[in-house]
């Protein structure tokens, strides 16, 4: 997938980054198959390369300074290694291990860390994924059961009411898309305007939870039939379980799938009136996100019109 944010590196910067990681005596100085850059996903830019040793790692790479990113995406991958370290400490789902990790901007100028490279195939790309959804619940549920200290980003600050928080993240996507003038199909004001009308909903949730937020099939990896690993964890956050990603069909099944078997793997039962009206809210602050952040990463008109269509979808429904 193509964006702005990818901070593709040259081989011999590579190269040293390997050497700092694993040592000089792992780097490959030759121009065969050592390295492959990895297509899934649009923010970070990932490589496998192949050490001397035989082992096959994944490098992230942050993007360049210079590049604007949404609100919510500033600091990601400093959220995604203390998600990686949250989730390997607290529960048995299976995450890769962080290797080696580097901030000081020396070799190249945005973070990077590595981790093995785990064999699999990404659940996203299978024909049939349904007998999955199931196993995605019950692993939501696994990390869903990490205890927060406050509603928020992992790193902190936090703050004390869901109702902050989430106001708080949903008004940085509006204010991220109003400057850059991103065309929602509806005024900013509409929008505003249907997120009060049901805000009150949020002051249901009083224990922050670790959130995942982004374990869609493209996040998980399986082999033999089993889910192996769990990728991509940036966009992690103190909150409330009901806007993981498994639950958004309950808004638009047509476009994110029936999310009866990731209910029932997960062990949730109907949603009650008030949830309902949370999850709504849910599902826009995502719709929302998928609109402007093609703005941001200029990516393909093609994207931007099918995230358009789901945002209208949505408030349609919603009124």
């Amino acid at each position: 997938m193509e964006s702005i944010t990818k901070n593709r590196q040259t081989p011999d910067t590579l190269r040293a980054m390997v050497a700092r990681a694993y040592g000089p005596e792992q780097v490959i100085e030759d121009d065969g198959d050592w390295v492959a850059e990895l297509g899934h996903g649009w923010f970070n830019v990932a490589y496998r390369i192949r050490l001397r040793d035989g082992r096959l790692v994944v490098l992230k790479i942050a993007p360049p300074p210079d590049i604007e990113v949404m609100t919510y995406e500033r600091g990601a991958m400093a959220t995604e290694l203390a998600a990686l370290r949250l989730v390997a400490e607290q529960t048995a789902v299976p995450v890769p291990n962080v290797d080696f990790a580097d901030q000081s901007h020396e070799l190249c100028d945005a973070d990077y860390f590595f981790m093995p490279f785990i064999e699999g195939e990404n659940l996203g790309t299978l024909a049939d994924i349904t007998p999955y959804r199931e196993a995605l619940g019950v692993i939501n549920r696994q990390l869903n059961e990490i205890r927060g200290p406050w509603f928020g980003a992992l790193q902190g600050p936090g703050a004390a009411t869901w109702r902050v928080c989430f106001l708080g993240k949903i008004e940085d996507v509006l204010g991220d898309g109003e400057r850059l003038g991103v065309d929602l199909g509806y005024g900013y004001d509409v929008v505003r305007e249907a997120i009060s009308a049901r805000a009150d909903a949020l002051d249901e949730v009083v224990e922050p939870r670790f959130v995942e937020w982004d374990l869609f099939p493209l996040n998980a990896l399986v082999r033999e039939g089993e889910i192996v690993g769990i990728i991509d964890h940036q966009r992690a956050f103190y909150g409330d379980p009901l806007i993981e990603a498994g639950f958004v069909g309950i808004d638009l099944p047509e476009i994110f799938g029936d999310p009866a078997p990731f209910m029932r793997g997960y062990g949730h039962r109907s949603l009650t009136a008030d949830e309902r009206r949370r999850r709504w809210l849910y599902t826009l602050y995502l719709a929302l996100i998928m609109v402007i952040e093609t703005k941001f990463r200029q990516t393909p008109v093609e994207q931007y019109d099918k995230c358009r269509a789901r945002l209208d979808v949505l408030i349609r429904a919603g009124r």
